[in-house]
């Protein structure tokens, strides 16, 4: 098995009930931040990490997603025509950014089950699957984070965080660590969906859809019963690898973390980069400011 993780799995077929009506239509990983959706975000910060192959596991209305990352040669003739070579360079670098992959999902039956329509584009290799809906920022990043994690311990690899508000426990994974490798990496124990707080004494840190995974993972998949909501679940198949080899957790708490398919962290997460941006920072610190709140 080769050692350069080059592959992300992101699973985009849900359909984000939590943002009706506007993903009626639109898919919540369309998201605006300022003017990149959040989809971009997040091919950025794995081409960063050294991912050259980006494959996304679409569904119904999925369809802008792939229009994205395409190639728009009417609009970069009409950019052309008006002189506007900057922009033509910038829709051309999205689409040029990474080999793209795209695989339907044609029932959502749970994580588990979006995870092996993509088992026979893994081969024999490690790869990241991430949530299509999440940002991350600080460094390292949370993709690199979990790489170098990954090439140290040679073991598959979650991304925790410290999660303990009573409301947590029923919307997370949690891990129950063992040993501890080093001031922020454990081995992993146990793996629990959404324990609820019934069983929060049986887990120590939460989990999000930040993995990176080994092919031995897919014979689990392949032999898992459905678990919570009837669904296949990627975590049930994770707890049963930790039974059979090592697991590591990497605890990223360094991290700045927005859940965009929350209406509370996608404002903060538009407020926050707009504050950050060069050309409308400053203008946009000022409007807050004068704000009769």
């Amino acid at each position: 098995m080769t050692d350069k993780i080059k592959k992300i799995v992101i699973p985009v077929a849900g359909y984000g009930t939590r943002f009706l009506p506007f993903t009626k239509s639109i898919p919540k990983e369309m998201l605006p931040i300022i003017d990149r959706p959040v989809i971009q975000y997040i091919v950025e910060e794995a081409v960063a990490a050294g991912i050259e192959e980006v494959i996304l596991i679409t569904g119904y209305s999925k369809r802008a997603i792939e229009d994205y990352f395409d190639y728009n040669l009417e609009l970069e003739y009409l950019l052309d025509g008006k002189g506007k070579t900057a922009e033509k360079k910038l829709i051309r670098d999205i689409s040029d950014i990474a080999k793209f992959i795209y695989v339907r999902q044609k029932e959502q039956l749970g994580t588990g089950h979006a995870l092996l329509q993509v088992k026979e584009l893994i081969n024999d290799e490690p790869f990241m699957v991430v949530s299509g809906d999440d940002i991350w920022q600080g460094s390292p990043s949370r993709l690199e984070l979990l790489r170098d994690t990954y090439h140290k311990y040679q073991a598959p690899t979650l991304l925790t965080l410290e999660r303990s508000n009573p409301t947590d426990y029923d919307k997370y994974g949690y891990v129950k660590t063992g040993e501890q490798l080093d001031d922020k990496t454990w081995t992993v124990t146990d793996f629990i969906e959404k324990p609820g707080q019934a069983h929060a004494h049986m887990v120590d840190q939460a989990t999000f859809i930040g993995y990176v995974l080994t092919p031995d993972i897919f014979p689990l998949l392949e032999n898992l019963q459905p678990g919570k909501g009837g669904e296949i679940w990627m975590t049930d198949a994770i707890h049963q690898l930790a039974r059979q080899r090592q697991v590591v957790a990497v605890n990223g708490g360094h991290l700045n973390y927005y859940d965009c398919g929350n209406k509370m962290d996608y404002l903060k997460a538009v407020t926050e980069f707009g504050l950050k941006r060069e050309d409308i920072g400053e203008e946009f610190r000022n409007y807050l400011k004068n704000l009769n709140l």
